[in-house]
């Protein structure tokens, strides 16, 4: 079988952040079956173990890297279950989707090729581990809760990166911000009307690899189409759902608001007139972006119109996007924040927010200036643990191994940087001293959406390519 043979058989298990009992079964069967030692931690990473080839028995070991879990979005109109239903993956020329759901490319695609170079009979290499984590898209808890004794190896090649020919040794460290503000519901005017919104069409992405490219962010284009309207009116919030994921940039948002009825068309105005100005500025980066209006039922409470005034304030004052770009390595993002989810629960507003930041007291700093800025409008905050950054190692052996196996491949050296995404090396280094550690991977797009896709032929080259590369590594 080949990689892509293996991803689409990875792609019928259910394997959402936290639920990876049925993947990680699979993959021990699998291992069982080729008479392939695997163990499983505490937490539930499983890993693997080669045996050299004749030849190699005296070459170090090495270790391939990635995570069992995905990220798991879908359509509106979509009903697929997560829980049990397989990603319906279709070939599309060159590329991988998936109907209606995210692909699951990340990380699907590192444990289809670590199945395909344990499986090679062909291939040639010293000792291999596979190292595959679980939880990574939610808390990294896999890397973080790693049992080093396992692992022998003191070069590992994470397969969790998106562009073909780039090298990655350093990645973004990240702190979230949780913000709650408690929301009673008030009594509802009995000349109130309701007014259904939602914010469609977004590209959304992964709040590292895509937050440079400016793309909207939903939870902040529901709050400007507000504001003007709550600024001038009593208006109350009773549904309001934003965002799924702390490392997903919200491309859907969705709220009910009641608004007294002598006034409603000219809260409409005010609505689409925001609406047309803000989809005139995000022509380019979102041209798909769409806002629907509807008539809502008037339920008997919602929050009052103090409280919804603060909550969309509030979701005004925190800031998103890139902060600051890096000044070692030109043209990568440093600083990171992302307005990652929103929404109205239990009569509580909560707010998530997700700091990226290859500098950690950049890192703290945004955190801080996201805390204060939810504050103001009288938000409790927690900030949580974080997890640490992976600083770029230029002298790195490993490194070096991997520009000649790529300048063999293709006659070019391969670009060598660091990326704004967080990466599970920087915690398995932390863990396990003398870790020399890469991240590379095939061209993938638009990870943690609907629109995500991998390249086939590229997938193919990276597969000779890594396979070559453990032939020379010593």
């Amino acid at each position: 079988m080949t990689t892509i043979d293996y991803f689409k058989e990875i792609a019928k298990i259910p394997r959402e952040s936290g639920k990876e009992e049925k993947i990680r079964n699979f993959l021990i069967n699998w291992a069982s079956e080729n008479k392939i030692k695997a163990v499983t931690d505490k937490i539930g990473n499983v890993v693997m173990y080669k045996d050299a080839t004749k030849g190699f028995e005296n070459v170090p070991p090495v270790a391939l890297q990635g995570h069992l879990d995905m990220v798991c979005v879908k359509t509106p109109d979509s009903d697929h279950d997560f829980t049990k239903d397989p990603i319906k993956v279709y070939e599309d020329g060159d590329y991988l989707r998936a109907e209606k759901t995210s692909l699951g490319g990340d990380n699907g695609i590192a444990i289809a090729m670590i199945m395909d170079i344990f499986s090679d009979t062909k291939a040639k290499h010293g000792p291999l581990e596979a190292i595959c984590t679980v939880n990574e898209e939610t808390g990294l808890t896999g890397a973080f809760n790693l049992d080093p004794s396992n692992i022998k190896a003191r070069k590992l090649i994470n397969l969790d990166s998106e562009e073909e020919g780039v090298i990655f040794i350093g990645c973004a460290g990240g702190l979230n911000v949780e913000g709650t503000l408690q929301a009673v519901p008030s009594p509802v005017p009995e000349h109130y009307k309701g007014i259904s919104l939602k914010i469609d069409g977004l590209k959304g992405g992964h709040s590292g690899g895509e937050i440079h490219r400016q793309r909207l962010n939903a939870i902040k284009a529901m709050a400007r189409i507000l504001s003007t309207p709550v600024e001038q009116e009593s208006i109350m919030i009773s549904q309001f759902v934003g965002g799924n994921r702390r490392n997903v940039i919200p491309s859907l948002c969705q709220a009910v608001i009641l608004v007294p009825g002598i006034n409603k068309d000219h809260i409409l105005m005010l609505i689409d007139n925001e609406y047309k100005q803000l989809k005139a500025e995000y022509s380019v980066e979102d041209p798909d972006f769409k806002l629907t209006l509807e008539e809502a039922d008037r339920p008997e409470s919602a929050v009052s119109s103090s409280v919804s005034k603060k909550f969309i304030n509030a979701m005004i004052l925190v800031p998103h996007g890139v902060q600051s770009m890096s000044k070692a390595i030109p043209g990568i993002v440093e600083t990171s924040t992302n307005l990652a989810i929103a929404e109205l629960k239990n009569n509580c507003f909560t707010v998530i927010t997700s700091q990226r930041s290859s500098v950690e007291s950049s890192k703290n700093y945004t955190a801080k200036r996201v805390a204060l800025a939810l504050q103001e409008e009288a938000f409790e905050t927690k900030t949580g643990d974080g997890y640490p950054s992976w600083t770029p190692d230029p002298d790195s052996k490993l490194a070096a191994f991997c520009s000649k196996a790529w300048e063999d491949q293709v006659g070019k050296k391969p670009v060598i940087t660091a990326i704004h995404a967080g990466l599970e090396c920087g915690i398995i280094n932390s863990k396990i001293d003398g870790m020399d550690s890469v991240s590379i991977g095939p061209n993938i797009w638009n990870c943690h959406s609907v629109n995500e896709h991998l390249s086939i032929s590229s997938t193919k080259r990276m597969v000779i390519y890594v396979k070559h590369l453990l032939e020379i590594i010593r």
